[in-house]
């Protein structure tokens, strides 16, 4: 069934889904005053997947539940398709799916139950059996959610997402309690959904996931965005390492432009933007002194050293 868009805002771009402009999240007041959300600005293009990343309490969640509707921000505006999420909510709804961090749903109703129970709140619903195929529960579907286990309660939280086939898809760490296995089917089935032009929001733990889906991440730290960009973009903040151990008593090591040098005790670290220049000038300079450099490691920067990095850790 084809389902027509609400019109968006002149002012903004066409390939523009989902714009936050100053959006601060605030709890409690006085004394009990805490803002989780301060200060964010950013966008998220139609067909993308944009990851939040941030340790726990950074305000990813507190994020999320204001872009989808859940909260109205303290300060700023967010925009749907040119819309207030919560204004305009009616309008919206047909065209979101929401997996929360926790779904809470009833613990006494069937999977099916369950399912026939979301889709009398969507405007275009799909089969159900087809989206509990897809999430690889289709031999649960007559089993209470009570007694499914913790992954298999997450892919019917999935399930219940993308049951209104939904062009805006808010993912609140989607895979955790998944095991490995079912955490990559799970990545397959929403690239499949990014191959179609679902545009997509998520928050995760697993960098590797958002290595894997996020055509853009943004890292939060106390409530601040502190970088965002494409995987490549953030990587190439953050230096490439050359560690080795080598004895007090060795010839002068060689030069190597622009590279941070630091030590303790044996143990020698190189911090580098010239990860294969440097690399190869000191195993040459290795050899030409006959020493062995015990334990030598060469790690390109990654986006966990960039995370790292930001968190503090």
């Amino acid at each position: 069934m084809t389902r027509t868009l609400p019109a968006t805002n002149p002012e903004t771009t066409t390939d523009t889904i989902i714009r936050v402009a100053g959006m601060g999240r605030t709890y409690g007041k006085g004394k009990q005053r805490y803002t989780a959300v301060k200060d964010s600005t950013f966008q998220v293009r139609r067909g993308e997947v944009y990851g939040l990343l941030g340790t726990n309490g950074a305000g990813k969640t507190s994020t999320l539940e204001v872009i989808e509707g859940l909260a109205e921000p303290s300060v700023g505006q967010v925009e749907i398709l040119g819309l207030d999420p919560v204004k305009d909510r009616a309008l919206l709804r047909p065209e979101l799916g929401i997996m929360l961090q926790s779904g809470g749903l009833p613990s006494q109703l069937t999977v099916a139950e369950t399912m026939r129970m979301w889709q009398g709140t969507c405007s275009t619903p799909r089969p159900i059996d087809e989206v509990l195929e897809d999430v690889d529960l289709g031999h649960r579907r007559d089993i209470k959610v009570g007694a499914l286990s913790g992954g298999e309660q997450r892919r019917l939280d999935l399930a219940c997402a993308l049951l209104g086939d939904p062009s805006i898809l808010f993912l609140d760490e989607p895979t955790t309690g998944l095991d490995p296995e079912s955490r990559r089917n799970v990545w397959e089935l929403l690239r499949g959904l990014k191959e179609r032009g679902v545009t997509m929001m998520l928050t995760t733990h697993y960098l590797e996931e958002a290595e894997i889906l996020a055509d853009r991440i943004a890292i939060m730290h106390r409530g601040e965005i502190a970088v965002e960009g494409t995987l490549r973009e953030l990587v190439s903040r953050a230096g490439s390492e050359i560690h080795f151990e080598l004895e007090a008593n060795h010839p002068p090591l060689p030069q190597l432009p622009g590279a941070d040098l630091t030590r303790d005790q044996r143990q020698v670290t190189i911090t580098t933007d010239q990860l294969q220049r440097d690399t190869h000038l000191l195993l040459e300079w290795a050899a030409e002194h006959r020493l062995e450099l015990n334990g030598f490691a060469a790690r390109p920067a990654s986006l966990e050293s960039v995370f790292l990095q930001i968190a503090g850790v």
